[in-house]
């Protein structure tokens, strides 16, 4: 397959980017061996785990199934934005402190899709946020501890 660089220009945590890469190049491989941001993860590299779950336009995307032609014009968020955030902040506290941390490889997907989750204006039930994070696998826990994150985050999330 004949590959070619492209200028590619985006929004990447916040900040104007651009750069030349090969169009054809996977998204994972673009942030991780390029960019430098490895807290997305490539778990099966094939689009069935979500551990590489980034938000493209404020949608949940798999980073693994993403050419780097796709990012042109899009605001793109990455696992290492959520700092940038009240919200993306109390999430990870919320993921620390419920204990839904284990060997955090999903982690940074499960924390993309549920910040996902908290920005939409439904309220968030214990059922929305299974639907939510069902294309996130986590071979740890039994997710309870992941939902109750969530939910903690989208309780403290009303109150402020």
């Amino acid at each position: 397959m004949l590959q070619h660089n492209q200028t590619i220009r985006f929004t990447l945590n916040g900040q104007a980017t651009v750069l030349e890469a090969v169009a054809e190049r996977r998204v994972i491989d673009l942030l991780r061996e390029d960019l430098g941001l490895t807290g997305s993860k490539e778990g099966c590299g094939t689009g069935e785990c979500g551990a590489c779950t980034i938000l493209v336009d404020g949608l949940p995307k798999l980073a693994c199934l993403m050419l780097a032609a796709q990012l042109e014009g899009r605001q793109v968020e990455t696992v290492e934005a959520l700092q940038q955030t009240e919200t993306g902040r109390t999430l990870m506290a919320a993921f620390a402190e419920e204990g839904a941390v284990q060997c955090g490889y999903c982690i940074p997907g499960m924390e993309m899709a549920s910040l996902a989750l908290l920005r939409q204006d439904e309220p968030l039930t214990r059922e929305r946020i299974k639907e939510g994070l069902s294309g996130n696998l986590c071979r740890c826990t039994g997710y309870v501890k992941i939902v109750d994150a969530v939910e903690k985050t989208a309780r403290v999330k009303g109150e402020g």
